[in-house]
């Protein structure tokens, strides 16, 4: 399912729990120095699991919790990042993210969050 059929199905499931974030919203890793953009969610884990015993077990997340796809960004690079709920605080500087794709998705940056443009919002 591409990125764009996924906002729907996220908009659906999430009513029942409360997640902390939202799509548009800028946010930045608890521990690791990067930041970036909502453009995706799942209620819970939704990846391998490889992927998830890859991560330090000191710092693994639970898998009962909302997971946010990010385009993301550090001091090198644009990249997409899949991050637990506990692992996101919310991104104070009021700075834009600078990822290529964040254009292709969103309108402008107002008050820390990106609008979803018209035809990506329905």
């Amino acid at each position: 399912m591409g990125v764009f059929g996924r906002l729907n199905k996220w908009v659906v499931v999430m009513i029942d729990r409360q997640a902390k974030f939202h799509i548009g919203q800028i946010v930045r890793h608890r521990f690791f120095p990067f930041r970036g953009v909502i453009f995706d969610a799942d209620p819970t884990f939704n990846n391998t699991e490889e992927w998830w015993q890859s991560i330090p077990e000191e710092i693994r997340p639970r898998k009962e919790q909302p997971y946010y796809h990010l385009l993301a960004e550090n001091a090198e690079s644009e990249y997409v990042a899949y991050v637990s709920e506990q692992n996101l605080l919310e991104d104070e500087s009021g700075d834009p993210v600078r990822h290529s794709e964040v254009a292709k998705m969103f309108g402008p940056l107002h008050d820390g969050t990106y609008t979803l443009k018209g035809e990506l919002a329905h």
